[in-house]
């Protein structure tokens, strides 16, 4: 959590809170929020997917809570492992690349099911395959690259099914293009940010609309997969 912490935190301090409707998972959050009456999203930084106004923000960043807290969010702080909320609190839950990073996974994955009620909607993301791994995922604290079967694994155990699932992430054509974003937020990290601030309402118009089918997907040669994920009882979860 240190490593992450240390990542994030003056990564958060200089950048902007941008606004969930301008994601391409806004489409699919305003469908489940018809049915949701409470949410969660853990670990969303200034990116958040969930509505800011009336969500509980767990996040371990102080400058990205502050910032969630203008925008009239309910932000706490807390990781992921240790959830500071009641049993069968949640209907609608979000941990969008957050279980990569985390060192007990299965502690991470207990926790969202603990506060989950029967029949919440969690949404889940996370990268892909082990043989794909890149200086990148060492730049931003990944521990892991999941392999499909793994993922599965994980979510029957804590009593989730996967229901939809699509291609997720912006993937550039290039690693040039990473490689320089991480040398300057490495040593010139003031810039990179202004830079980052400036061009980023522009590269939201590149995100394609999320391809959901039911069911896990084919993952060959997909690097990040959002899930759609549902909390069952243990007793129905498929084995």
């Amino acid at each position: 959590m240190v490593a992450n912490r240390n990542f994030y935190e003056p990564l958060w301090r200089d950048a902007r809170l941008v606004e969930p409707e301008r994601f391409n998972t806004w489409p699919l959050v305003s469908q489940l929020l018809t049915k949701a009456t409470c949410h969660l999203e853990v670990a969303p930084g200034l990116r958040p997917r969930l509505p800011v106004d009336g969500t509980a923000f767990v996040d371990i960043s102080m400058h990205a809570l502050t910032k969630l807290a203008v925008g009239s969010g309910r932000p706490v702080m807390a990781s992921i492992g240790r959830l500071p909320f009641a049993d069968e609190t949640f209907d609608l839950l979000c941990a969008l690349d957050i279980i990569e990073h985390v060192d007990d996974d299965q502690r991470a994955m207990a926790e969202l099911a603990r506060v989950a009620t029967i029949g919440a909607t969690l949404l889940l993301s996370t990268p892909l395959h082990p043989e794909m791994w890149t200086p990148f995922d060492d730049f931003v604290g990944h521990r892991r690259r999941y392999e499909p079967k793994q993922i599965q694994a994980l979510l029957h155990h804590h009593g989730f099914i996967i229901e939809r699932s699509a291609v997720f992430g912006m993937k550039p054509r290039s690693s040039l293009l990473l490689d320089l974003g991480m040398w300057f937020l490495q040593h010139r990290r003031e810039r990179a940010m202004k830079w980052y601030n400036r061009v980023m309402p522009y590269t939201m118009r590149l995100q394609k609309s999320l391809q959901l089918h039911e069911g896990l997907i084919n993952t060959d040669e997909v690097g990040e997969v959002l899930l759609v994920c549902k909390r069952v009882s243990p007793g129905s979860t498929p084995s």
